[in-house]
């Protein structure tokens, strides 16, 4: 062999690339943002590392967030297939998956890495490539006792280990270096995937690597009990305006959670793609074809654009804070025009947008209560948590038949994941089936099979429930 063969080449440079982190996180999926980074899970063999990693990545994936899960064994049988057992090979196993995770990281991907990478000083190898490279690197600690660990071993590792077959087996006869300040703790021995997927989440979450909407289903915009004091003392001090019962009916929808992923009136970014796309595009796509906006006059514009935040009463009753607030003009024939496709004043919803002011005012609502109307009829007015809640509770079923058709959401996902469907093409319906309905059904299911869809799924509803007495 040649003496030079070994010898590491001097002449290569880092290449810098023309596409910035924030061109890349534009272009990937919803939500225009760069969220690059890596969640490093270490821990035994059989500790439950790879099934939360393919948990959060079907998680991720499902809410259009792009993510990778580089699984140890994968690795192995590919990129490192040369390397062996040692100390220095796995040193060296684990520096590899460093750069890789590095660069799905930098190409925008959540990369989630299932390694054992028993050794402190070979993790923090890891943290600093990320490190250096200005990406979050995020240490999961999944702590699940060994005799668990042994238990879970389809593989039959542990008692080749314990029998001499397999030399160097970490737990064994190789020493496993506990993480001393892992960014989270999962305890997989205790708790369901489901719990330490949910928990990893919450770990984007607070990092704000992902939103608290990807993760939400309602946002509800009360202030909790225990913080009562604290904001009415800092209403105290804010400016002030008097909104109308119309303002006031939408800071009910607001504040229940009806209107999510809004968290207040919105602001002019939000208004125009409502008014011109017919949708919030946030982290994900949601339909909004209503403005739901907060118009005031000259002269509480002039009161209150000084400020930050400002304080909403009605009937000289404390309602809301509205926090960060942002003034923008309120082209009303714009409005018109878009949301009712006229601007006859005649209509009148479009003339209350005319006589309203020329301001709106958007900004985040904290709300001090649930707003009622002492109309006889606000126990029946329940927010979406409490309906949910309540049809939870009442466990509803008609005893006509039907009932086991009469399926939740999650039955509903369940039932779809083991018929084993990999599309689903639904139908709602009031009235009785006919022709033309099947003929549709028909056609769509012969449209996914030539896509190459398998087993295309009809999911009809509502399959009972009330219809035309014809």
């Amino acid at each position: 062999m040649d003496k030079t063969s070994n010898q590491f080449a001097t002449n290569v440079f880092f290449q810098s690339h023309h596409v910035s982190r924030l061109k890349r996180g534009e272009i990937l999926g919803s939500g225009r943002r760069f969220r690059g980074c890596t969640v490093w899970f270490t821990g035994l063999s059989g500790a439950g590392k790879t099934s939360i990693a393919f948990g959060i990545e079907d998680f991720l994936c499902r809410n259009k967030i792009f993510t990778y899960a580089l699984d140890g064994d994968n690795i192995r049988y590919g990129l490192n297939k040369d390397l062996a057992f040692s100390s220095d090979d796995r040193t060296e196993n684990i520096r590899r998956i460093g750069e890789v995770a590095r660069l799905f990281a930098d190409a925008g991907a959540i990369a989630l890495t299932s390694f054992i990478s028993p050794f402190a000083a070979d993790r923090n190898s890891a943290r600093k490539i990320h490190e250096d490279a200005d990406l979050p690197f995020f240490e999961v600690f999944v702590d699940t006792p060994l005799e668990v660990c042994e238990q879970r071993d389809v593989k039959g590792l542990y008692a080749k280990a314990r029998a001499g077959k397999i030399k160097e087996f970490t737990g064994i006869d190789s020493k496993y270096e506990f993480p001393e300040k892992p960014d989270l703790v999962l305890k997989a021995g205790e708790d369901s995937i489901t719990d330490c997927v949910n928990k990893v989440i919450d770990l984007l979450v607070k990092n704000k690597i992902i939103s608290e909407e990807i993760i939400r289903e309602i946002h509800e915009l009360f202030i909790p009990e225990a913080e009562q004091s604290h904001y009415r003392l800092i209403a105290s001090s804010l400016p002030s305006i008097e909104i109308e019962t119309i303002d006031l009916q939408w800071v009910q929808v607001l504040s229940e959670g009806w209107a999510t992923p809004l968290k207040g009136f919105m602001r002019e970014t939000q208004y125009l793609q409502c008014l011109h796309f017919g949708a919030i595009i946030d982290e994900t796509l949601h339909n909004q074809t209503i403005p739901i906006v907060l118009a005031i006059d000259d002269q509480n514009k002039e009161r209150i654009e000084k400020s930050k935040n400002i304080c909403l009463l009605y009937k000289n009753n404390l309602i809301a804070i509205l926090e960060d607030i942002e003034i923008f003009a309120h082209r009303k024939e714009e409005r018109a025009a878009a949301v009712f496709k006229t601007t006859n004043r005649g209509h009148p919803s479009i003339k209350m947008i005319y006589d309203s002011g020329d301001w709106l005012v958007g900004g985040d609502l904290k709300v001090f209560n649930k707003i009622t109307w002492n109309d006889g009829l606000d126990d029946y007015r329940l927010t979406p948590n409490q309906i949910k809640k309540r049809l939870k509770d009442m466990n509803i079923t008609w005893n006509d038949g039907l009932d086991d058709y009469r399926l939740t959401p999650n039955q509903i996902k369940k039932r779809l994941k083991d018929m084993n469907a990999d599309a689903v093409f639904a139908f709602q319906l009031r009235n009785p089936i006919h022709n033309g309905h099947a003929l549709l059904m028909q056609e769509t299911k012969q449209t996914l099979l030539k896509r190459e869809f398998k087993n295309p799924v009809l999911l009809l509803h509502p399959l009972g429930g009330w219809t035309k007495d014809d």
